[in-house]
Order: structure tokens, then sequence, then C-alpha cells
């Protein structure tokens, strides 16, 4: 498309990217990450997630079969805060925030991720993060609930036991509050959801689709940041989880299940990443200019052992890429869908 430095708007946000093709070329001579070992066992009886064993807070896990929901040990929400005091300068301003915080373990297995479930389990997740959004949700004084895994230690997760977590919060966070903002102001002038009207011209131009199915599309954003950064949309306008049909429950589970094993495929490694679905805000309101969505933030840039860095100019000035998201989602596009290990070479 283009081989010359130039900027994206991510119309979501309103934030611009960089994307500097030409650097593709440039040798690599920096940090190289240890490859992440595969080899985990079914149970750890040290690990603090796998069925039956005790919790640092002293909790004990039931025996569970499938997916398992706990009240995260270590917070960083909590349902009773205190008012804080009022501060008169306008330069230094506070507010309790109140929420809440839930793990959710994908299956009592300690060594398989979602690309190594079949779908039926993978169901049973998707169906389990709607049950607690619905219920957090519920909760007095909530604004948003945020769906969201980390997966792999380079991401920052303190366990490998595969897993991801659910925040409630009495506040809307800044990137729900940037994409509300925006899809807002689509719809006021086209009168149609952003995120849809996005979709139809994707799938017309091709060339960043990733896989798609008959409810969802993943696709490398025109804006994307990240080396393989996918963003999936619902084909319809449906504004959270809990709104899912069971047919269309499936169809997510599936393309999770698809993706994240051409994710593995393509360095032959656990891939790590941090995912998360934005849902429309808990404020009562019907919400029509918003469209379910997930994003994927992947930092593996040239192999399982050479990552992408925010640093320097991103911190201070803006997001900026090399490869091209034309060219993250032909790889994407052409990797397979049988798992790594399941191959025979």
């Amino acid at each position: 498309m283009f081989d010359q430095p130039h900027r994206r708007l991510n119309p979501l946000t309103g934030d611009w990217i960089l994307v500097s093709p030409q650097r593709t070329k440039r040798p690599w001579n920096g940090q190289v990450e240890k490859t992440p070992s595969d080899a985990l066992p079914p149970y750890d009886p040290t690990c603090t997630l796998c069925p039956g064993n005790r919790r640092a807070s002293g909790h004990q896990n039931s025996a569970y079969t499938g997916a398992f929901v706990f009240e995260n040990d270590f917070a960083a929400l909590l349902q009773d805060t205190d008012v804080l005091p009022l501060e008169k300068d306008v330069l230094f301003q506070s507010i309790a925030e109140a929420g809440n915080c839930r793990v959710v373990c994908f299956s009592p297995r300690h060594d398989l991720t979602i690309p190594e479930l079949d779908v039926n389990s993978i169901e049973h997740v998707v169906r389990t993060w709607a049950e607690q959004v619905r219920e957090m949700s519920s909760q007095p004084g909530i604004a948003a609930v945020q769906v969201f895994e980390n997966k792999g230690a380079m991401m920052g997760c303190s366990n490998p036991h595969p897993h991801s977590q659910i925040w409630s919060q009495s506040m809307i966070p800044n990137e729900i509050r940037k994409e509300l903002d925006s899809q807002e102001m689509h719809f006021a002038q086209y009168h149609s959801p952003l995120l849809s009207d996005y979709l139809v011209s994707e799938r017309e131009r091709g060339e960043r689709i990733a896989l798609e199915n008959d409810h969802f599309t993943a696709l490398v954003p025109y804006w994307a940041a990240w080396p393989f950064e996918v963003l999936v949309i619902a084909h319809r306008a449906v504004k959270d989880l809990p709104s899912l049909t069971e047919e269309e429950r499936f169809a997510l589970a599936d393309l999770y299940r698809r993706l994240s094993i051409r994710y593995d495929n393509l360095f032959e490694t656990s891939f790590p990443y941090s995912m998360g679905f934005h849902q429309a805000p808990n404020d009562g309101s019907p919400h029509p200019e918003w469209v379910l969505h997930a994003h994927f933030y992947p930092p593996l840039l040239r192999s399982a052992t050479v990552r992408k860095y925010m640093v320097g100019y991103e911190l201070l000035a803006m997001p900026q890429r090399d490869i091209s998201p034309e060219s993250a989602a032909e790889r994407l596009r052409t990797v397979s869908e049988v798992h790594y290990k399941q191959q025979t070479h």
C-alpha cells in the first residue's frame, strides 16, 4: 500500500499512529527474550489456580471441571471505599473508586491455553464471562465492566495457569470514554455505528482481514500500533457480552480459538498478548452506536524472541510501527489453523 512513512488515524480514539514500513530492513542487534517453555504439567500441586489447591489468601479452590470463577484475592478495586477529603486546589483532584475484581480460570488443565481447548470449552468461558458481566453490572454504582486476558509472563501474567480477569468500576475508563465519544459522534452524523461502517469497508477491501465466520470478523486494524494487533468486531450491533445469542457465543468461541491457534503458529510458541473486550458503558442507555469488539495487543515482532517495546518516541510522542497492518494481516491469513503441537513436520 504505502512504502514510506505516514500517519494513520484511529477513528475510535482520535489518536494517530506513525507507520514506517521502510524500517523492516534494519538489522536487529537489540535485546532478545528467552523463548518461553511450553512444557507445563496438566496439574501443578504448587499452582494457586489448579483445582483443589490453596491460594495465597488461604481460600481453597473447588475441584472444578470447567471454567472457574473466584474473587481476586489481591483486587485492584474494592467494593467499599471511603469518600476522599475534598481538595480545594483544582490541580490536585482525587475521587474514590469502587469496584470488584474476579478471576476466571479457563479449565482445570494447568497446561492448556485457549488454542488447545475445544470450542465447547471455550464457549463455556464466553458464557461464564457473559454471566459474570451481567451479575457485576447489576451491582449499584457500576459504570463499566472490563473482561481481559494477559497471556504469558511477557505480558505480566503472574500465574501460568490459563485464566482471565473481570474488573468492574464506578467510572468509565479512559479508553472506553474515548471510544464512546467517537462512536456517538459518528452515529449522530451518519445514523449507523462506526465499527459497523468500518467493517463493511474493510470487508470490501479484504487486505486486512485475518479470518471471519458468520458473526465475527478478526482483522488487523488500519491504525494498528502493535505488530500483530487484531480487532475482533461483532457483525451485529450488540453492546455487550450478555447480549450475545447462543449462536453468537459459539461463533465468538470459534473465532477466539482459530485466531489464537494462528498466533501460536506464527512463531511456534505460546504467543503472548493482552486481550480485552470493549463493551458499552453500564448506564442504562441502549447505546445504538456501540458494537461489541475485542482488542488483541501482542508484543512479538520478528520471532518468539524479539518483541516490540513502547519506548522513546512512542512514550514521548505517538505509537510507531514498522510492519504494515496489511503485511501482518497477510501473515495471519496464511498461517495454518492446525496447532503447531499437532503438526507433523
